[in-house]
């Protein structure tokens, strides 16, 4: 009796040690099976997610179309001493993904605004892109106190600048702000655009009186591929662009409010619609709009700081 019983303890731990071989063989290569595959479908997805990741960033530093030219206009508040480096650097990343950038309101009377120029290059420059830049001379206005500097900047690698920009020297007695010019042409190509950088003088001062004369730029230059970008104390629908209009040419932007109240109203913080851009027949609009960095009425007051207008920009081919 002894002796069965010893026998069938012994084939019950046989039995016993069978099962758990088995187990540890074949579960334990079912359960790295599954964790291998759960592992592989994780890394697959990070991948998937870096690699999404890296076409958004792809995205935002190749900016607009390479074979369109991007343009941005601002009326940048006092653009001298006043800002700030954080402001100088919130300028500059609001500007970066643009090829051409016209700049109005540099402090004339004081070395800072051509410094501040230079900091928005510098800032521009780290980046990703290489900039370049030319700052216009005060403009010969009836005060100092109206007089400013114009600025132009740009991607080397999409644009370059045929001659210096120069002051519109015949519009000197006839503007408190004569115009600013450069012309450009796109890298690779013949073709040159000009770009007119204006900032008029204030609405009760009647600035279609000096608006009425940029007729003549497809006359003195030779071209219909012509922007006049900047603040015009005016919209679009002012009777002084009906000849233009009639002579081929276009407002980038139609009922688009450019300017920031001091205060929001209702959930409203735009103001006025008197930043456009005007393009001639030569010059073919892709898109157009404003550079909204304001987005809610909590952020208006910080915005502020950078200036009281928001950047108008026009993605263009030259014809």
């Amino acid at each position: 009796m002894k002796h069965k019983s010893s026998r069938f303890y012994s084939k019950l731990s046989i039995g016993i040690f069978l099962a758990l071989l088995c187990f540890f063989t074949f579960g334990q290569s079912s359960l790295d099976i599954n964790w291998r595959e759960n592992s592989s479908e994780i890394t697959n997805n990070l991948i998937h997610e870096e690699e999404g990741e890296n076409r958004l960033l792809q995205n935002k530093l190749n900016g607009f179309n390479s074979e369109t030219v991007s343009l941005v206009s601002w009326n940048i508040q006092d653009l001298g001493r006043s800002k700030s480096s954080e402001s100088i650097y919130e300028i500059a990343n609001i500007l970066r993904d643009f090829d051409v950038v016209a700049i109005q309101e540099v402090v004339a009377k004081d070395p800072a605004g051509a410094q501040a120029i230079a900091k928005i290059a510098d800032e521009l420059n780290r980046m990703g892109a290489k900039w370049d830049y030319q700052i216009s001379n005060p403009t010969k206005s009836p005060s100092v106190y109206m007089s400013e500097r114009y600025a132009f900047l740009w991607k080397t690698s999409k644009v370059t600048i045929v001659h210096k920009a120069y002051l519109d020297d015949d519009l000197k007695d006839l503007c408190y702000r004569e115009p600013y010019i450069g012309a450009f042409r796109v890298k690779g190509k013949n073709e040159q655009f000009y770009v007119v950088n204006y900032h008029s003088r204030k609405y009760d001062d009647k600035p279609e009186e000096e608006i009425v004369h940029f007729i003549n730029y497809p006359e003195r230059f030779l071209s219909n591929k012509i922007l006049i970008a900047g603040d015009f104390n005016l919209n679009e629908r002012n009777k002084v662009w009906k000849p233009f209009y009639n002579i081929g040419f276009k407002s980038a932007l139609n009922n688009e409010a450019t300017t920031l109240k001091r205060t929001c109203l209702n959930g409203s913080y735009r103001n006025h619609d008197i930043d456009n851009i005007y393009f001639a027949a030569g010059i073919e609009l892709i898109t157009s709009g404003i550079v909204d960095f304001v987005k809610t009425c909590v952020a208006l007051k910080g915005a502020r700081k950078i200036s009281d207008h928001l950047p108008v920009y026009l993605e263009f081919k030259v014809m």
